[in-house]
C-alpha cells in the first residue's frame, strides 16, 4: 500500500527560488552533472558542460527568463522538477529519431522531471505534469508534449526515468499520438 499523497504546490523555478533547486538538484546535479540541460544542448555540447558548466547554464536560463520549469513542494521542502518550454528550447529533440515532430503544430515540451526520492510514487510527478499544463496555457501553449518511457521490464529504475513514466502522463489526461519505439511514446494534451 502506498503512502497518502502529499500536499503539494508548484511555483515557476525564478531566480528567487534558485537555492531550492540546487537542494533538490542535489551535490551531483540532478542525474549525472546533467542539471537538466540534456535536451536543451546539442549533444557535443551537452558532453562538454557535464557538471558545473551545466550548473552555470540551467543558472543563466533561470536569471534570463521565462522559468524554465516548475519545482514542487510539500511543507515548503522541495520535492520535484518539472522542465517545460516551447519544443524550439530543446534542440536535442530535433536529433532524436524517435522524438522527431509529428507534425507542423507548436508544442511545448515536458523534457524532464526530478522527484526527490522520499516523494516518488506519491502523486508529485502528476501534480507537477498537471500544473505545468496550465504554465504553459498561460504563456500562449494550446498543446502539450512529452515523451516519456514506457517500460517494458517492471520494476523499472526511477532515476533512469527523467522524462517521466507513460501512466504519469496517462493520469495527467495525455494520449498517446506517436510511437516510433516500443518504450517511448510521444503523448499530448491540448491545453
Amino acid at each position: 500500500m502506498s503512502a497518502a499523497p502529499p500536499s503539494v504546490t508548484t511555483v515557476p523555478l525564478t531566480p528567487e527560488r534558485w537555492d531550492d533547486f540546487e537542494t533538490l538538484m542535489g551535490p551531483k546535479g540532478g542525474c549525472g552533472g546533467c542539471w537538466c540541460m540534456l535536451w536543451r544542448l546539442r549533444k557535443r555540447d551537452y558532453d562538454a558542460m557535464k557538471g558545473e558548466a551545466n550548473r552555470d547554464a540551467i543558472r543563466a536560463a533561470v536569471v534570463a527568463g521565462p522559468p524554465p520549469g516548475l519545482l514542487a513542494y510539500n511543507e515548503g521542502t522541495p520535492v520535484g522538477w518539472i522542465s517545460i518550454a516551447p519544443r524550439e528550447v530543446f534542440p536535442r529533440l530535433e536529433t532524436s529519431r524517435v522524438m522527431q515532430p509529428v507534425d507542423d503544430r507548436p508544442v511545448w515540451s515536458v523534457s524532464c522531471f526530478l522527484i526527490a526520492r522520499s516523494h516518488r510514487g506519491r502523486g508529485v510527478a502528476t501534480a507537477l505534469l498537471d500544473d505545468a499544463c496550465g504554465f504553459a496555457k498561460q504563456h500562449g501553449a494550446t498543446i502539450v508534449e512529452g515523451y516519456p518511457v514506457a517500460p517494458v521490464k517492471v520494476p523499472y529504475p526511477e532515476t533512469y526515468a527523467w522524462t517521466g513514466f507513460e501512466s504519469v502522463f496517462r493520469r495527467a489526461g495525455f494520449s498517446e499520438v506517436a510511437r516510433r519505439s516500443e518504450t517511448r511514446p510521444i503523448m499530448r494534451r491540448a491545453v
